[in-house]
């Protein structure tokens, strides 16, 4: 089941927002417009219907409670709201899950559920509030999307939300892991236990994908020339070793914790493309990374979504022009999000802008001087 369109009110930066959702889609905009905040939409809905997250109170404290995650520019109406439609790519019928929330006037303030509706097609599957939960308010402290006794009927939209990805590897989290074990945050978005993920996975399929690993980390990486997973032998602790070029006749060997910053965050994009198959969000990929391998991951990603069975979602924010040079990236890929005083909007594409795609210009030459601040030099020291 594919996510073929998000609603925002009141969700951080946006007091409304809509977008279109494919296969792929590029997200642009200055510092602060809400572009990490964009995804953590995503992963809010992500955190309330996996199993074994906590639901809809976790989501919200771990994000500094309802106060932290309302649009500061909200006003009449202050709950938040999600909307998202689904396609469901077995038999193209569509679904609508709807989320408005709140918090308690009183007592411990927590969250609450105003409404939430779902639909199948034109058939209505579920409205809240029901009669039961008039009986006992306290019911409405949790989404029905996270209660399998009431999510039965729509379950597929649960585990599509549940299949939900944010890789952001921060290579000091990985190679301190160890070290930070005791202070892993829930979820891992940071790559800090890619090791154990390397390691929990099927035989036969980790010594596939470290095959796949090897070639691009070799056709990227100078001198690398194989990639192998390991075990230490005194703790049972996972290790990746790769073996360089050197001028002993056997190479190099070095462990992850000693790969430089773009090794490993390739590794983490690499390993996040093949590893599931829910929507996948990936965050500013182009850190770290030279800028002839930043201009061939919208290839890359192409090529992975064309060789599974099933097409995966990909979302990616960037402010790189490397990354949207590639051609084959169209205008109806791309969202660039803008401040106003009322918060942040999806800019409008011109007809200007698709001349100048349609004469021969890249996304990122056409739209990212939109984006840019006009600041002059930093007045650090003026």
């Amino acid at each position: 089941m594919n996510i073929t369109r998000l609603r925002l009110k009141n969700w951080r930066n946006f007091t409304d927002i809509e977008i279109e959702i494919g296969n792929r889609l590029y997200v642009i905009g200055p510092n602060a417009v809400g572009k990490s905040n964009l995804l953590d939409a995503f992963r809010f809905l992500r955190d309330i219907a996996k199993p074994g997250s906590g639901g809809l109170e976790d989501a919200v404290t771990r994000r500094g409670g309802i106060g932290s995650i309302r649009s500061l520019s909200a006003r009449s109406n202050p709950r938040i709201f999600f909307e998202l439609e689904f396609l469901d790519d077995s038999d193209g019928e569509k679904w609508n899950y709807l989320l408005e929330i709140g918090q308690q006037t009183s007592g411990k303030r927590a969250p609450i559920v105003h409404k939430e509706v779902v639909k199948q097609g034109n058939k209505t599957i579920l409205i809240r509030p029901h009669v039961a939960d008039k009986d006992d308010p306290r019911q409405l402290t949790q989404t029905h999307l996270e209660q399998v006794g009431y999510n039965k009927q729509f379950r597929a939209i649960q585990e599509s939300l549940a299949k939900i990805q944010y890789m952001h590897v921060v290579p000091q989290m990985l190679r301190f892991s160890e070290e930070l074990a005791a202070r892993r945050v829930t979820d891992d978005p940071f790559g800090q236990g890619l090791l154990e993920q390397i390691a929990d996975t099927n035989e036969k399929t980790r010594a596939s994908r470290l095959k796949r690993l090897q070639k691009v980390l070799h056709a990227c990486v100078p001198q690398l020339e194989e990639l192998k997973f390991l075990r230490d032998n005194k703790n049972g602790r996972p290790h990746l070793e790769a073996k360089y070029k050197h001028w002993r006749p056997n190479g190099a060997y070095q462990r992850e914790n000693l790969f430089s910053d773009g090794t490993l965050r390739l590794l983490g994009l690499a390993w996040s493309l093949m590893d599931g198959d829910g929507l996948l969000l990936l965050e500013e990929p182009e850190i770290s990374l030279n800028n002839a391998i930043v201009s061939a991951i919208p290839r890359l990603l192409r090529n992975v979504q064309r060789e599974t069975k099933r097409v995966r979602q990909i979302m990616i924010t960037t402010h790189s022009e490397s990354l949207l040079s590639d051609s084959q990236i169209g205008l109806d890929e791309v969202i660039r999000l803008e401040p106003t005083e009322n918060g942040t909007k999806v800019a409008v594409q011109s007809k200007d802008d698709e001349k100048l795609i349609k004469a021969g210009a890249s996304i990122g030459e056409t739209l990212l001087p939109k984006t840019r601040p006009n600041i002059g030099q930093i007045p650090l020291f003026d």
